[in-house]
């Protein structure tokens, strides 16, 4: 009987993202001995913008072209840092798996901590949230735009460009470099789905979804889809900025979340407690915070229902 042909695994060609998809081969190969995985690297339209990624077209340019082969059938399972992916998906692909979750922390590069910058320092950020929060932290400071893969963004910094930079410790961690320090996560709340790899496949392909969920961590999985559940209900884009951690508390999840205005001066936070799987309160929870926001952080954000 003939070998069954190798799957092909769909990522982007930035070194971070193809280490995401070594650890997700290996994952699938560990789960399923003798499987063959080929990795099929695209570059993504994310990485050609020079410029302002969300006034290009937002996260969806990170993963329009896994999307297209994908449903093409080219592919048959892309991998993707989910931080980076648009809230809303095509009806045709699904989730399968989520890996392990990495440190979700920021880390600050180029000074022991924010205290630590010197007065008018330049912090080095395109990440709405993490502008809103430095700003907050340190009014007297400017941000300035840098952006790239992680080697880029420490080019310019040590070329300087910034007096300090802030990067996620997931993917420093996944590349094996040596970092600063990294920020409280209760006080300097991460990004959604920051430091979560997930991997999509077409919702028809029963055996691939199969293949896959052996690798699905599940607590990890519970708390990106509540997570992104908060998304979803608060309208937010890639303009928005807007912080959440997500902890266990027995077998209850607790999602903490921040809204802010882009200049860091008003802040909105709030806490849920839930059962994994409750959609529902993901929803109360966004209703609740834009409920208390004023309109320097509502006009940032757009839920389904209006307001």
């Amino acid at each position: 009987m003939p070998s069954r042909p190798p799957l092909r695994l769909g990522t982007r060609r930035s070194p971070l993202a193809m280490a995401q998809a070594e650890e997700a081969r290996g994952a699938l190969i560990a789960a399923h001995p003798g499987m063959e995985v080929e990795i099929v690297p695209v570059t993504a339209s994310g990485d050609r913008v020079k410029g302002s990624l969300a006034d290009a077209g937002g996260k969806a340019l990170w993963t329009k072209e896994l999307d297209a082969w994908l449903l093409a059938g080219e592919i048959d399972f892309a991998v993707h840092s989910l931080k980076d992916v648009e809230t809303l998906r095509p009806p045709e692909l699904v989730i399968a798996a989520v890996l392990p979750r990495e440190d979700v922390r920021d880390c600050l590069i180029g000074a022991a901590s924010l205290a630590d910058l010197p007065p008018g320092a330049r912090i080095g950020t395109s990440a709405p949230r993490r502008a809103a929060l430095a700003l907050r932290a340190r009014p007297d400071c400017s941000v300035v735009g840098i952006r790239g893969n992680v080697a880029t963004r420490l080019a310019k910094l040590a070329a300087g460009e910034a007096d300090a930079t802030l990067l996620a410790m997931a993917g420093l961690n996944r590349l094996g470099m040596t970092h600063g320090n990294p920020l409280d996560a209760r006080e300097w709340l991460p990004a959604p789905s920051q430091g979560a790899i997930a991997i999509e496949c077409r919702v028809s392909d029963t055996e691939m979804r199969e293949l896959l969920a052996a690798i699905d961590h599940v607590p990890s999985h519970d708390a990106v889809l509540a997570e992104r559940a908060l998304l979803a209900a608060l309208g937010g884009n890639c303009h928005s900025p807007i912080a959440v951690l997500t902890q266990t508390d027995g077998d209850m999840l607790v999602l903490t979340a921040a809204l802010l205005s882009p200049d860091g001066a008003e802040e909105v936070r709030g806490e849920a407690r839930f059962a994994p799987g409750d959609r529902d309160a993901a929803q109360v929870l966004a209703a609740d915070l834009l409920a208390h926001a004023g309109p320097a952080i509502r006009q940032h954000f757009d839920p389904p229902g209006g307001f």
